[in-house]
C-alpha cells in the first residue's frame, strides 16, 4: 500500500485539519500573489520577449520535478519543530520584496518570490523535509529576466564571440570576410549579428534544459556537473555555426533568404541540434563508465504516481507556523495597500536639451544637432537626448558631446558605451576609470571612464559618465546601486549618461586628446546641471 493510500485510510483522524490545513495554505497563496503582484507583471512583460518566450514552463516544469521528489518522502502532517525556519526565510523574501516595491524595480520582487516559494515548503514540511526540495525551487530562476544591464553585457559578449566563431567557419570554408566589431563584411554585403543573434534565446531554455537533465540523471555527480556547465559552450558554439550558415547563405544566395521562414527554422534547427549535442555527450560518458548503463536507465522518467502526489495537498496541517504565514502575508498586502503615501519627491525641474547653450566658454556648436535614427533612438530609449559636435579656435579638432537622460530608469536606462560603441564597429583599445575630482575641484566628487576606442587607421578618445543625481559615477553597475537607493529614499528615479569623444589627429599625442577632451568637459560642465539636476 502506498503512503498516499495509507493516509487515504486514517482521513477520520486527520478530518479535522484538512479543510482548516488548505484553508490556511491558500490564503497564504492568495496573500503572496497580491504582495509579489508587481514581480509577477514584470515576469508576464519580460515572458513576451524571445529570449523568455519559455519563461511559463519553467513554473510547470519546477511542479513536476517536485512531485517527482515528493514521492520519496512519506506523508507525515504530524506536529514538526522545525517549520519556524521557514517563516524567517518568509520574512526575508517580504523584506526583499518591499525593497523592490519601495524602489519600483519589480525585477526585485519577482525574484522576491522565489525566495517566498522556498519558504513556504519549508513552512509546508519542516526544514528536515522541507530543504531537499530546494532543485525545484532553484530551477525557477530560469524563468527571471536579467536585469538590462547584466542582459546587455551579456547579450554584447555573445554577440562578439558568436562573430568570431562565425568568422573563423567562414574563412576555414575560404570565403573572404572581415569583422569589425559584429559586423561580418563579406565584401558583397554587410552581415549584422545584432541582439537577436546573440545566442541568448537559445541559451535561457538550454540552460533550463540542461537543469532538468542534470536532475533526471542518475549517473556520477561529476556527469551532472559536466552536462550543467557545458550547455553554455555548447549553445554559442552553435549558434556561431548558425552565424556561419548566414554568411553561407548571403555569400551565394542573397540577403533575402535569410527573411521569414528560413531565418525562423535555422534557429529551430540549431536549437534540437544542442539539445541532441547534450544526449550525445551524456551517452558518451555513460560509455566510459566502468558498469555500462544505457542513456535510457540513467534517466528517470517515470511520471507514475504524480496525481497523487498532488492530492496529498489536503494532508496540510494547519500548524502555528502555517498559519503565521498567512497572516504575515495577508498582513503585508494589506499594510502596503494602506500605507501612507509618501510624500512626493520635488518635481523635477530641468531645461530641455534643445535650448543647450550653443556657446560655452569659448566652444561653439558646429552644425546643427543630430537625430539619431529610429532605431537607434529606439534602442537608447532616452526621454531627453543632445548629440552635437563643439569647435573651440584653440584646438585642432571638434568635439562630438552626447548626453542621455532618463526620467525613470527603474524599466530600464542607460546603457554603457561600452556596450554600443563596439556593436557598431568600434574596437575598445584601451578603457581606465579614472578619478578626476582634482582636476574638476570646484564641482566635488568625480569619476569617469577614458578610453581610446579605433576602427581601422580612425581613432579616438572618449570620456564618459554615469549621472545619478549630484553623484558622477564611472562604473554602470554603481550607477545602479544608487538608483536602486535613490529610489527608495527618495522616490527618483531619474538618471543620464554623458559622453565626450574627439578624434586622436596623427600630428597629436594622446595627452593632447585628452587634454581638449578636460577643457570641454569643464566648459560644458558649468550649464550641464540645468538639463541634469541634482536630487
Amino acid at each position: 500500500m502506498s503512503t498516499v493510500e495509507q493516509a487515504s485510510g486514517q482521513t477520520g483522524t486527520y478530518s479535522s485539519f484538512v479543510s482548516a490545513g488548505m484553508m490556511w495554505f491558500l490564503v497564504a497563496i492568495v496573500g503572496a500573489a497580491v504582495f509579489f503582484a508587481d514581480g509577477l507583471d514584470a515576469l508576464l512583460i519580460a515572458w513576451q520577449r524571445p529570449e523568455y518566450s519559455h519563461g511559463p514552463l519553467i513554473p510547470v516544469l519546477s511542479g513536476l520535478l517536485f512531485l517527482r521528489q515528493l514521492k520519496e518522502v512519506p506523508i507525515d502532517p504530524g506536529p514538526k519543530k522545525d517549520r519556524w525556519l521557514g517563516i524567517t526565510v518568509i520574512l526575508g523574501a517580504i523584506a526583499f520584496g518591499t525593497l523592490g516595491k519601495m524602489a519600483n524595480i519589480a525585477d526585485i520582487v519577482a525574484y522576491a518570490t522565489i525566495i517566498w516559494v522556498y519558504g513556504i515548503l519549508l513552512v509546508s514540511f519542516g526544514w528536515r523535509t522541507g530543504w531537499v526540495f530546494w532543485p525545484p525551487v532553484l530551477h525557477l530562476v530560469y524563468m527571471l529576466p536579467l536585469p538590462d544591464t547584466f542582459y546587455y553585457k551579456m547579450s554584447t559578449w555573445l554577440q562578439f564571440v558568436s562573430s568570431e566563431l562565425g568568422v573563423w567557419f567562414l574563412k576555414l570554408l575560404s570565403i573572404p570576410v572581415f569583422l569589425e566589431g559584429n559586423i561580418i563584411d563579406l565584401g558583397i554585403t554587410k552581415l549584422h549579428v545584432a541582439e537577436a543573434c546573440s545566442g541568448l534565446r537559445y541559451l535561457f531554455p538550454i540552460l533550463s534544459f540542461s537543469y532538468i537533465f542534470a536532475v533526471l540523471y542518475r549517473g556520477p555527480t561529476w556527469h551532472k556537473a559536466v552536462l550543467l556547465i557545458s550547455a553554455a559552450p555548447i549553445t554559442v558554439v552553435m549558434n556561431s555555426v548558425r552565424i556561419a550558415v548566414a554568411g553561407i547563405i548571403v555569400q551565394y544566395y542573397g540577403l533575402d533568404w535569410l527573411d521569414g521562414f528560413t531565418h525562423f527554422f535555422e534557429g529551430w534547427v540549431i536549437f534540437v541540434s544542442c539539445i541532441i549535442i547534450l544526449f550525445a555527450l551524456a551517452r558518451i560518458m555513460l560509455m566510459l563508465q566502468p558498469e555500462k548503463m544505457s542513456l535510457a536507465e540513467a534517466l528517470d522518467l517515470d511520471t507514475d504516481g504524480l496525481g497523487a502526489q498532488a492530492a496529498r495537498l489536503r494532508f496540510i496541517r494547519p500548524s502555528a507556523a502555517m498559519i503565521t504565514a498567512a497572516l504575515l502575508m495577508v498582513g503585508a498586502s494589506i499594510a502596503w495597500q494602506a500605507k501612507p503615501e509618501r510624500a512626493e519627491a520635488s518635481s523635477i525641474t530641468r531645461e530641455s536639451f534643445a535650448v543647450f547653450p550653443r556657446n560655452v566658454d569659448g566652444w561653439a556648436q558646429q552644425g546643427a544637432p543630430r537625430v539619431l535614427e529610429p532605431d537607434v533612438a529606439g534602442a537608447l530609449q532616452a526621454d531627453d537626448y543632445l548629440s552635437v559636435n563643439f569647435r573651440h579656435p584653440d584646438h585642432e579638432a571638434w568635439v562630438e558631446f552626447f548626453a542621455a537622460w532618463y526620467a525613470d530608469q527603474s524599466k530600464g536606462g542607460v546603457h554603457s558605451p561600452e556596450i554600443c560603441l563596439p556593436g557598431s564597429g568600434w574596437e575598445i583599445a584601451w578603457l581606465e576609470r579614472s578619478d578626476m575630482t582634482q582636476v574638476f575641484a570646484a564641482d566635488g566628487a568625480f569619476e569617469m571612464n577614458r578610453a581610446i576606442i579605433q576602427r581601422g587607421k580612425t581613432r579616438m578618445m572618449v570620456h564618459y559618465w554615469f549621472q545619478q543625481g549630484e553623484r558622477r559615477l564611472a562604473w554602470d553597475l554603481e550607477a545602479k546601486f544608487w538608483l536602486m537607493i535613490d529610489a527608495v529614499a527618495t522616490g527618483r528615479s531619474d538618471g543620464a549618461m554623458v559622453r565626450l569623444t574627439t578624434p586622436i589627429m596623427p600630428s597629436e599625442t594622446d595627452e593632447e586628446a585628452s587634454e581638449r577632451l578636460i577643457d570641454a568637459t569643464r566648459a560644458i560642465l558649468e550649464p550641464l546641471p540645468r538639463f541634469l539636476p541634482a536630487r
